[in-house]
């Protein structure tokens, strides 16, 4: 019995690392996040583009929001997490998370949403796969793809599309902004019409861009050196 469990276990492992490896390269064909969003009635506005028809600030834009060590790291911002913890343990009615982008890609691409030791453990093997195969500039171009960025929409190109009416690639930097500025909660801080904590926050992304944006790390990733 031992052996059959061991051979499935084995199985399994070797088509996820198989499909890793493929999305280096593919997009994924759908998340579990998209399908929850389509059987639950927000529908699916998704539109995969590549890496060179999105804006650079796009790119420059949700690294200034949400991810500003993304060069550095390896997946985890370990003070980010320790902040995180101490603030939660102070406040357990308004949890603050500390996920990386390499997170959020792990858990949105390969995952399901929720809270679980389960869930938690394999967004860790997720991460840390996606790190050592991908590299950073894939890791910032799925983000870009697969992450909810409104009721239903997915993506920088569907968002670009719905809020302004314009293709991801050209999007200004105040565009990307109000879009990286909507990402802690998409559906409750609205793009389009455009919510007080968008329109304030949005500001402050725009700061950490122009701060960002010498950034020899962050440079790379967008493929701007």
């Amino acid at each position: 019995m031992w052996k059959k469990v061991r051979k499935v276990l084995l199985i399994i492992f070797l088509i996820q690392l198989v499909y890793i490896v493929a999305l280096k390269w593919i997009n994924p064909p759908i998340t579990l996040t998209q399908l929850g969003s389509l059987f639950s009635g927000d529908g699916l506005k998704r539109d995969y583009i590549n890496f060179s028809e999105m804006s650079t600030q796009a790119g420059l834009a949700v690294m200034a929001a949400e991810d500003q060590l993304l060069p550095e790291h390896h997946g985890f911002d370990f003070k980010n997490i320790e902040r995180a913890l101490a603030h939660n343990e102070k406040k357990p009615t308004k949890i603050r998370g500390a996920s990386t982008i390499s997170q959020q890609v792990a858990k949105n691409v390969f995952l399901w949403q929720g809270r679980s030791w389960l869930r938690k453990g394999l967004e860790i093997y997720f991460t840390f796969m996606i790190e050592l195969i991908w590299g950073k500039q894939r890791i910032l171009a799925m983000y870009l793809n697969v992450i909810e960025m409104g009721k239903g929409v997915y993506g920088i190109e569907a968002a670009s599309q719905a809020y302004f009416n314009k293709p991801a690639s050209n999007l200004t930097r105040v565009q990307a902004a109000m879009i990286a500025a909507s990402l802690p909660n998409p559906k409750k801080y609205t793009v389009k019409p455009v919510s007080r904590y968008v329109s304030v926050r949005s500001k402050w992304v725009i700061r950490q861009m122009n701060n960002l944006e010498g950034d020899e790390g962050i440079k790379e990733i967008l493929g701007k050196k």
